[in-house]
């Protein structure tokens, strides 16, 4: 396995995912990944979902299981449900989820 993208974090469970969510936008899409003003890594992530009621949560979680080819279920929010900065955790075999986010566009 090669090494991980800075947005990711190997767990016991899987994966933990670092986002930075643009809800409204045109369109869904997977931007790449980000080096912040605190030197952490997120994968920039746009969804057309507005953020109320948890919309653009749902829109983000789809986006991000069809991109790693898991089912919406193995998906949790974590932590950031009222913000752009978002974690993820993605259960699953650790190797397979961790080659499939290496493919994420950087």
């Amino acid at each position: 396995m090669g090494a991980l993208p800075g947005f990711a974090r190997q767990t016991d469970s899987g994966l933990l995912l670092f986002l930075r969510v643009t809800p409204n936008a045109g369109r869904d899409a997977i931007d790449g990944s980000q080096t912040r003003d605190d030197g952490s890594v997120v994968l920039r992530v746009r969804v057309a979902a507005v953020a109320d009621k948890g919309r653009a949560n749902a829109a983000v979680i789809a986006l991000i299981a069809k991109a790693l080819g898991v089912p919406k279920s193995s998906i949790a929010l974590v932590s950031g449900d009222t913000h752009r900065l978002k974690t993820l955790s993605v259960s699953g075999p650790a190797d397979a989820l961790a080659a499939r986010a290496s493919a994420l566009p950087t």
